[in-house]
């Protein structure tokens, strides 16, 4: 029988105007408070092993270290029970009546300050700091809020405890309005049980498989057993008890490694990679990552999270800590599991902790060590990977300047003479002609529009391979990187073609020959710009063309014509961007417009032509027309003037 009289208590450092602040935002999810409070009843368990290795009487009995967990529906109570090492009615007033103030931190900094005793030779101190290395490992929880979480949903809590190695017991009780009550419990076991009485609208957590439920996902690798109870005194474990991340790789099959697969990742399909590592030294931890072999639905999704789990000391703390993952890996699914990061009192936001950057650093190396094995051994199996995840992974070459020179490797392109087949970097400067001083490249969404570019034509005639760039990211990385192996990337849509050291093709030679004399194309060139006046930006002859008539291009310096369309669609105010119209003089209707020009000189029709060539530019580039009216106009009397002469 509870004593429910008792020394009253006000909370101190301004609980009772804060605890309602904590218990309804500092947590976003209700069901955070089981993971608090398995979380703290691990502690006490840990707690209690290390003070029997000097004192085994403290266990007594009930050497069986657990939690257990007991609904009651009919009076409403879910209690959260553990033997671990309990609490006398100080540790009470001190552990549960002052904000921010843990017992486990005060006990960790208790054990610092003994590590050394009088008497101790030098190998049993050694031993001993071992011992206490190893017990404060496994404590969670320094900031002793978690316990104020049970507020959310319980309108009283009480807890029941005896410390260890005391035979009297304690009862504390409260609402969380600004006072707690302490009073002797007579009957109270080793250890500690909270009796959460449960608000109506929170009696789903009375229900097995809720319960169930929550332990699975934030507390399934506690260290210990977790025990769910019935009303009939059934017990069943819940959880793992053991994570399989801590154990040896060599203990792993592949089955269990895709079981944990698809419980982390809820995703169809089999992991493409498993990556599991254990690192050690000045940090230490533990990762469990997978590459999936499909890509997931968020995957573009503008917030860019990562779908990572933080774990420490294996219970679970988040899987929305940005600093573990960068951005262009948020394909990875997995966990990863640290004892060292420091927390802050929700546990769930970690504060600016140079350890976190170091484990990010360490794991963004080893995926990327990964990524360069699979390319390396098995190259067909990679392109996979890359079709699903390539996009985003390029986007670390502009977010990630640090890792910019493991990422360009592992970078894949098409290009105009390789069809379908992907190439690196590495295989494109390899393959360069030895006069070749630029990677070419051009922009675009859809690799086979782009292969019938009028601007690669004269690439193509002089067998130089251009890559084709269809993800829009490419427009940002692109200016970033400005090189690979001192090989500048330059579009072949901006800026003049530098194609004359060049030698071209037989056919090439034949067409070049049929070229319109310079002279009457200068006077082409010049009644072009008189008649589109500031329409365009210049207008040149073209060594680019082969086939067709006339191009667009970007002028040197200014904006890639399809970073401008892309920057557009997404309503970037830009200044307007004038462009160059390439004649090829060698094409028969540039050379029949020049003969024109030369024997009869400016004319509505050919100023009706002029206005057509730019049209017909625009429409290759797949841009709207200025006056749709206007060019079908031309087109007609164009149409009419060829067939009446």
């Amino acid at each position: 029988m509870a004593n429910t009289s008792g020394e009253k208590h006000a909370f101190q450092a301004e609980v009772s105007k804060l605890l309602g602040l904590m218990a309804n935002s500092l947590y976003r999810d209700k069901e955070i408070f089981l993971r608090e409070l398995i979380s703290n009843a691990s502690d006490a368990c840990d707690k209690l092993r290390y003070s029997a290795i000097t004192q085994p009487d403290l266990l007594g009995d009930d050497a069986a270290l657990a939690v257990t967990i007991t609904p009651d529906s009919d009076k409403s109570v879910l209690v959260v029970a553990d033997n671990g090492i309990g609490m006398n009615r100080q540790e009470l007033i001190d552990n549960l009546g002052t904000i921010a103030r843990s017992g486990t931190e005060a006990f960790v900094k208790q054990m610092a300050e003994s590590q050394t005793g009088d008497g101790q030779d030098e190998q049993s101190e050694r031993e001993g700091e071992d011992e206490q290395n190893g017990a404060t490992a496994g404590l969670i929880g320094q900031f002793g809020v978690g316990f104020y979480s049970s507020f959310m949903v319980a309108k009283r809590v009480d807890v029941v405890t005896r410390r260890a190695d005391e035979a009297e017991g304690w009862r504390w009780r409260s609402d969380g309005s600004g006072s707690f009550s302490i009073a002797p419990e007579a009957d109270a076991a080793r250890g500690t049980r909270i009796e959460l009485h449960l608000r109506k609208a929170d009696r789903e957590f009375l229900e097995p498989l809720r319960i169930r439920t929550i332990v699975k996902a934030y507390s399934d690798h506690v260290g210990l057993p977790i025990w769910l109870e019935n009303e009939s005194g059934q017990k069943e474990m819940v959880n793992e008890g053991s994570a399989l991340w801590s154990r040896p790789k060599g203990e792993i099959d592949e089955d269990q490694y895709r079981e944990f697969y698809h419980h982390i990742a809820h995703m169809p399909g089999d992991p493409w990679h498993t990556i599991h590592l254990h690192a050690e030294g000045r940090i230490e931890y533990t990762a469990l990552l997978f590459v999936p072999d499909t890509k997931p639905f968020d995957l573009f999704d503008p917030i860019r999270k990562h779908r990572v789990r933080l774990y420490v000391r294996r219970v679970f703390i988040t899987d929305e800590c940005e600093g573990l993952i960068p951005p262009y890996l948020r394909f990875m699914r997995g966990v990863v599991d640290s004892s060292d990061l420091a927390l802050n009192v929700s546990r769930e936001t970690l504060q600016n902790d140079p350890i976190l950057a170091k484990i990010r650093t360490g794991l963004v190396k080893r995926v990327f060590s990964e990524l360069e094995k699979r390319a390396k051994k098995t190259p067909e199996d990679y392109v996979s990977f890359w079709e699903s995840f390539g996009a985003v992974l390029k986007e670390g070459l502009y977010e990630d300047a640090e890792q910019k020179d493991r990422l360009l490797p592992l970078i894949r392109f098409r290009s105009t003479g390789g069809g379908e087949r992907w190439l690196s970097l590495d295989h494109y400067v390899d393959a360069m002609p030895e006069q070749q001083e630029a990677i070419y490249y051009m922009s675009g969404e859809d690799p086979d529009a782009l292969r019938r570019s009028p601007q690669i034509e004269g690439f193509r005639a002089r067998g130089i391979d251009v890559l084709l760039m269809v993800d829009p990211v490419d427009q940002f990385w692109l200016p970033v990187v400005g090189s690979y192996k001192e090989k500048p990337f330059r579009s072949v849509t901006q800026g003049g073609a530098d194609l004359e050291k060049f030698a071209v093709s037989d056919e090439a030679k034949a067409d070049e020959a049929d070229a319109t004399p310079p002279g009457e194309m200068d006077k082409l060139i010049a009644l072009v710009k008189l008649t589109l006046a500031d329409a365009v930006k210049d207008v040149r002859t073209s060594e680019r063309l082969t086939d067709s008539p006339v191009c667009l291009v970007a002028d040197e310096g200014d904006l890639d014509m399809h970073l401008e369309r892309l920057l557009r669609q997404h309503k970037h105010e830009l200044p307007e961007q004038k462009r160059v119209l390439e004649i090829n003089p060698s094409h028969d209707l540039t050379r029949a417009l020049a003969r024109m020009v030369g024997q009869k000189g400016a004319s509505e029709a050919l100023e009706d032509a002029a206005h057509l060539l730019m049209d017909q530019a625009l429409i290759l580039e797949g841009e709207p027309l200025p006056d749709p009216s206007a060019f079908s106009r031309r087109l007609s009397g164009l149409v009419s003037r060829a067939l009446t002469e």
